[in-house]
């Protein structure tokens, strides 16, 4: 089985998905860390050098590629893979979408302590933060709840 965590930017994929990887005997697989292995440039590089678009047709490749490589995995996508292009469908018919969904207060926190790494929050001042992640998520959201199972 095939399940990929999505959720915004910092909402624990990347923990949770270590967790459940090890509870269910998978492999456990970081779309955004297998992009930097694959494209062998940093995440924050690509946004510089090709910007958002060629970075999420990295993406797109990327998660293409894993699907074809494993027959069963726990992966922790990128916040915005689910957004673009067919990948929510594409995700949907490869396995079970699951929705991590914590409070605006949890996400800003958790992207102030790094907010460096993260190149759609890292110019905005800190008082803009939270504006931002809920303007962000609203677009986002249609997307998310068409996840196979939200997680609260």
């Amino acid at each position: 089985m095939k399940y990929f965590l999505i959720g915004y930017m910092a909402s624990g994929k990347s923990r949770k998905g270590r967790q459940m990887a090890k509870e269910l005997g998978l492999t456990f697989i970081d779309l955004d860390a297998y992009i930097v292995r694959r494209e062998a440039c940093s995440i924050p590089d690509i946004f510089r050098s090709g910007g958002e678009e060629e970075f999420r047709k990295a993406e797109r490749r990327c998660l293409h590629e894993v699907c074809e490589l494993y027959e069963s995995f726990v992966m922790a996508t990128g916040g915005g893979t689910p957004c673009y292009f067919d990948n929510m469908d594409y995700m949907n018919a490869q396995g079970k979408t699951l929705f991590l969904n914590p409070d605006i207060d949890t996400l800003v926190a958790r992207l102030l302590r790094k907010k460096e790494k993260r190149p759609l929050v890292s110019h905005l001042p800190d008082s803009g933060l939270r504006d931002f992640v809920e303007a962000h998520l609203r677009e986002r959201m249609p997307y998310y709840m068409q996840a196979q199972e939200i997680i609260e």
